[in-house]
């Protein structure tokens, strides 16, 4: 096998293999090592298997509720084995295919434990073996490992990070899930959705605090409306292990406070996954957990960039795949073109949730002065026809320029949705750019322009403001 190389990436995740196969088409003699599946952790243990598995939960939640549409289905059951196989289908083949992808391109793929040497040279480790390659550059993305809270019993047996949870054979009767950002809160809307007895605990004072509060508020009302018993601005104290499974002791708002569950699900985010990273004398940069970088995703190691979750605030796969276009683009001599300000985020619940750009609670903190458009959605066709969560549609553009500068959305599709709003963040365009556009009839997507509408208290579909007398 060749041992020199002009690109070696480490990590087969989003943004690694796209990094090298990016990096192949523009003829750079590029290799990919990682020591698990290629795909990473959103392939394998997050994004994907946590999509298939929202995807089978509202499937069976919609036949259960089929009656709403004069259709009758009796004895509706699932088979959790079954599902999980649906799930790892679905990871199977989209693992081929990146497989087919690297191969097809030209990318030399080797398995093993990577470790960056110095004078960028690169050590790979499969069970005794230990080979060492070269290259002019080098992209570490090596994504991220699930973070824990250091209280007290936090390593017993029956504690469960995001990834334990899809090991899991059968359904859990009862789970405490302690963070309520969007692993919490998707893990939530799953297993709620297949009978178990959710208990959702969230330190700070409403559940996925990055997100527009009013969509924060609305999420903590529909998940307990699943059944789901929701504590905000509540501490985990201490675990105990009881004989069916585990307590957890906690404080809400300064009363102490206990819940008992089969299993706990510790759902408090991930950090950069750097163990076993770099050799002996490799001395690099860092910005607390994460590896430090400049506006070019270079380390202070010339010739060595950290990509996603090793860099970046931002922990989402479609980032670290912007961001490793960019550098191979760089590389290579491509082009790109990619804003990588403007990066939407989502949540799969139902209603889904998506949001990009800043929030009127963050523009009233800037100071910035802007106009809001808001569409409930309860008036549109497509949402009434499907019996959709009721959910709303929130633009928020700059109150001098009109100029886009963000939007939340909350109702069925909102996760497609977003990227219209995306396109137009990205390209500095008005209320009335938008408005240019005509939306079909009846979609979802037609609520976009009732909301762009009621910017200036214009949407049709919207009762007017009584006017004070």
């Amino acid at each position: 096998m060749e041992k020199t190389f002009d690109l070696i990436v480490i990590g087969a995740g989003p943004g690694g293999y796209v990094a090298a196969i990016q990096g192949a088409k523009l003829g750079l003699r590029t290799a990919i090592v990682e020591c698990k599946e290629v795909g990473g952790t959103c392939l394998n243990r997050g994004c994907i298997p946590t999509k298939a598995m929202l995807h089978g939960a509202n499937l069976y939640k919609e036949i259960k509720e089929a009656e709403r549409f004069g259709i009758f289905a009796e004895n509706v059951s699932f088979d959790y084995s079954k599902i999980m196989e649906y799930k790892e289908e679905t990871c199977f083949k989209l693992r081929e295919g990146i497989t087919s992808l690297l191969k097809a391109n030209g990318v030399t793929m080797i398995t093993g434990k990577a470790t960056l040497e110095k004078d960028k040279a690169v050590t790979v480790t499969q069970d005794d073996m230990v080979e060492t390659y070269q290259a002019k550059s080098i992209i570490l993305a090596t994504g991220a490992v699930p973070s824990k809270i250091p209280v007290k019993g936090s390593q017993i047996d029956g504690l469960l990070n995001s990834e334990d949870l899809f090991l899991l054979t059968d359904v859990p009767q009862s789970l405490v899930i302690v963070g309520g950002g969007v692993i919490g809160v998707e893990m939530a809307k799953v297993f709620s959705s297949f009978h178990t007895k959710i208990t959702l605990i969230e330190a700070a004072p409403r559940l996925i605090s990055k997100f527009d509060k009013e969509i924060a508020q609305s999420l903590k009302m529909t998940l307990k409306k699943q059944g789901v018993e929701v504590f905000t601005s509540s501490l985990l104290q201490s675990i105990e292990k009881e004989k069916e499974g585990l307590k957890c002791f906690f404080e809400e708002n300064g009363e102490n406070k206990e819940v008992s569950a089969q299993y706990v699900l510790f759902a408090v985010g991930r950090e950069p996954n750097t163990r076993g990273l770099f050799g002996e004398g490799v001395s690099i940069e860092m910005a607390g957990k994460k590896i430090a970088v400049d506006d070019g995703f270079e380390t202070s190691i010339k010739g060595v960039y950290a990509i996603g979750d090793l860099s970046s605030d931002i922990q989402l796969a479609h980032n670290a795949i912007a961001q490793g276009v960019r550098i191979a683009n760089r590389l290579g001599g491509g082009n790109s073109t990619e804003d990588l300000s403007v990066i939407p985020s989502c949540i799969y619940t139902n209603p889904e949730i998506a949001s990009v750009g800043i929030t009127e609670e963050e523009a009233k903190n800037g100071e910035i002065p802007v106009k809001v458009g808001k569409f409930i959605m309860s008036g549109n066709g497509k949402t009434l026809i499907s019996k959709d969560e009721r959910g709303f549609i929130k633009v928020i553009s700059h109150g001098e320029s009109g100029v886009i500068l963000g939007a939340q959305l909350m109702c069925a599709r909102a996760t497609d949705m977003v990227g219209e709003f995306t396109i137009a963040i990205t390209n500095k365009l008005t209320v009335n750019d938008m408005l240019k556009t005509v939306r079909p009839h009846p979609t979802y997507n037609e609520a976009i322009t009732e909301a762009l509408e009621e910017v200036e208290g214009q949407g049709i579909h919207v009762l007017p403001k009584r006017k004070r007398l």
